[in-house]
């Protein structure tokens, strides 16, 4: 007997460990949901990578997803939210697919009154221009200064959420786009999934004036309003997560003990090839 499509799980894909922040985000809001994550472990990073291979990528590794029976997709990766939706969206036109960019763009003009935006990503986002973008399509006007925080990453993998040295580096971040002789930014977007881990440091640096708009946060918003309006949504009970990677079980399981607060053992990581 087939199963219903609203009791197969939620497919997740990222390049890596940083969508673990956007599961932990949809579990907490949607218990009942059965989650399927995918981390192409083995290709990361894919901020080095071409928009032409990034998409290829994010298509080989969804595909992986909807061989195993999902009823949504869910981006839980910026560089792939900014390249590759169009190709994913064009190869599953069947399934609902969800990034993480345009739920945190419009959560951040809701947050914005006067449209002042600021957004802390990767290099390669920001290169990419994709919260730029979805943020003006939402708000033509809004004033968007945007600040690469490529030292964030190492530190969120590496379980460094506070201190002096993670405050010294939001500081070194967070403060040229605070202060340049105009208003703050009402809100600042943590616009890369591993940047949740270190939202007490940021908020710290940014001061009580300035909302944080998650990105993880708002993908799962996103999620729960997908599976309303597609009446897809899991009957009432307790999920399961299921981990893949396709490569290194150990350091999966290290980081994803770190992004979940929670312990992940090798062996609950199956290792697949695409």
């Amino acid at each position: 007997m087939t199963a219903s499509p609203a009791r197969l799980p939620i497919g997740i894909f990222d390049s890596g460990v940083g969508g673990l922040s956007v599961l932990d985000a949809i579990a907490d809001r949607l218990p009942a949901e059965n989650l399927l994550y995918l981390g192409d472990t083995a290709r990361l990073p894919y901020g080095t990578k071409s928009p032409e291979t990034v998409a290829r990528y994010a298509v080989q590794a969804a595909g992986h997803l909807v061989e195993r029976g999902v009823k949504m997709l869910v981006i839980a990766c910026n560089t792939a939210s900014a390249h590759a939706m169009p190709a994913l969206r064009a190869a599953f036109p069947a399934i609902p697919v969800i990034g993480v960019i345009e739920p945190g763009a419009a959560a951040a003009v809701a947050a914005a009154p006067r449209g002042l935006i600021g957004v802390l990503a990767t290099e390669s986002t920001v290169g990419s221009g994709a919260y730029l973008k979805a943020i003006k399509d939402l708000r033509p006007d809004a004033e968007v200064r945007q600040q690469a925080c490529t030292v964030f990453v190492a530190m969120a993998e590496e379980g460094w959420t506070e201190g002096e040295a993670v405050e010294a580096a939001a500081r070194r971040y967070i403060e040229p786009i605070l202060n340049h002789g105009r208003p703050r930014p009402e809100v600042l977007v943590l616009g890369c999934t591993h940047f949740p881990l270190l939202a007490q440091a940021i908020a710290a640096v940014a001061g009580p004036g300035v909302a944080l708009v998650d990105s993880a946060s708002t993908a799962a918003e996103a999620v729960e309003a997908a599976l309303a309006a597609g009446d897809l949504a899991a009957p009432v009970g307790r999920g399961t997560v299921h981990f893949m990677a396709t490569d290194s079980a150990s350091r999966f399981g290290r980081v994803a003990t770190i992004f979940l607060g929670r312990p992940v053992a090798p062996s609950d990581v199956e290792i697949v090839d695409l």
